[in-house]
């Protein structure tokens, strides 16, 4: 029965076939074997494009074109995760690969095929990678809602700007707490195409 469930299904997709019509596709799908079918990354697959801003203390400092490819690689539970920065699409494509390494706990890897690895990790919609390097501190999150993303980054120094509490407060023990400074805020709002 799940088989003739199936067919029914697959034949409207491809009667109706064609580029403007992929979502209703996916749709279709998704009502006829479930939502789960096209859970992360799956459901993330696409181009996305948009403008990336960059700002700092002083306000907007640059902006430029940015896309995202995720797309299932042949043979393999990976996808690609290129980012392409600027018009140069040779130039600016960053030609990373997105790994699953625990679904069950949301636990994936950007591999930028360079030695680095960058452990990430999917709560809800969001994927959310946390890491520093050279001294600065690095906060990726790719937020998705629907047909849209929001591609941010947040960074600043790994040397704390304050050091507060680490004492007793009114009978209370107070834990330390280190404040680190915020230097730059990369956002892109990115459409699926």
């Amino acid at each position: 029965m799940r088989h003739l469930v199936l067919l029914l299904c697959i034949i409207p997709t491809l009667l109706f076939a064609n580029k403007d019509n992929t979502r209703a596709i996916q749709q279709i799908f998704s009502d006829c074997i479930g939502q789960d079918s096209l859970s992360f990354p799956a459901s993330w697959q696409g181009v996305w494009t948009g403008t990336l801003e960059i700002r700092n203390a002083k306000g907007l400092a640059k902006t430029l074109p940015m896309e995202l490819h995720i797309s299932p690689i042949e043979n393999s539970q990976s996808y690609t995760w290129w980012i392409i920065y600027g018009e140069d699409k040779i130039k600016g494509k960053r030609a990373y690969e997105l790994q699953t390494v625990d679904k069950d706990k949301g636990i994936y890897v950007v591999d930028e095929k360079n030695t680095i690895k960058l452990e990430s990790y999917l709560i809800g919609e969001k994927l959310i990678s946390y890491y520093s390097v050279e001294g600065t501190v690095i906060i990726v999150t790719n937020d998705r809602r629907g047909d849209e993303m929001i591609f941010e980054i947040i960074a600043g120094s790994d040397i704390p700007v304050s050091v507060t509490g680490g004492m007793m407060h009114e009978g209370e023990d107070i834990p330390e707490v280190k404040t680190f400074p915020i230097k730059v805020q990369q956002k892109a709002i990115l459409r699926r195409q």
